[in-house]
């Protein structure tokens, strides 16, 4: 009777444990960390992307030399042209009109060498000292300066003569008073010049009556 009553005990115990859900013939497993799985194939890193068209191509090493343009010198000058003061014509009208005296002489110019060279068949002319030539002398021939253009005027009241081929020159009948005594001289290598030019000679003058001045008209 024990003996059943044991097992009666035990049967109904193992009923209880199976409704329960537990089992008792399980094993325990322990959880082990997740692992992810790793290609063992060779990683290749991803080159990036490059745009060709933004690239700027990169300067060469030599430097081209660029020859400069070169442009025609604008000539210029410092010299101005200077104005000539109003034409007196009452001082012109002033002057005698008639007179006696004579003016002659040589026209030329000498070199380094002390050559001579004529003023052959050049024209000359005796221009009565006013305030209009004197500033002409002062300005101009001494100053070298560029004058405006001449009043017309005064044609009317020069004296012209022309030298022969030995330079030589003569004014007749010339009223009394001051001239500049005005002439041209061709010259050009006697000169130190590499083309022939024409270089201007005055010197001021004075004729008293019917007397006959002698003058050298050079430099």
């Amino acid at each position: 009777m024990r003996i059943n009553l044991a097992k009666t005990v035990a049967f109904s115990l193992a009923a209880a444990f199976l409704l329960s859900g537990c089992n008792i013939y399980r094993q325990m497993v322990i959880p082990t960390p997740y692992t992810p799985t790793v290609n063992t194939e060779t990683v290749t890193q991803e080159q990036p992307i490059v745009d060709n068209s933004t690239v700027m191509p990169k300067e060469t090493e030599q430097t081209q030399q660029v020859t400069p343009i070169k442009k025609n010198p604008i000539k210029q000058t410092n010299k101005t042209i200077v104005q000539r003061i109003p034409f007196p014509e009452a001082e012109y009208q002033s002057l005698a009109k008639t007179g006696s005296g004579t003016v002659t002489g040589h026209i030329y110019l000498v070199t380094k060498d002390g050559t001579k060279i004529y003023g052959k068949e050049t024209r000359l002319y005796l221009n009565p000292e006013t305030s209009y030539s004197t500033q002409w002398y002062k300005e101009s021939y001494l100053g070298g300066a560029k004058m405006s253009k001449v009043d017309p005027r005064l044609y009317n009241y020069l004296k012209f003569t022309t030298s022969d081929k030995n330079g030589k020159f003569e004014f007749l009948n010339v009223p009394s008073g001051s001239y500049y005594l005005i002439g041209v001289v061709k010259c050009g290598q006697q000169c130190g010049y590499s083309k022939v030019k024409s270089i201007r000679i005055a010197k001021k003058i004075s004729v008293f009556g019917s007397d006959t001045v002698n003058v050298d008209l050079t430099k």
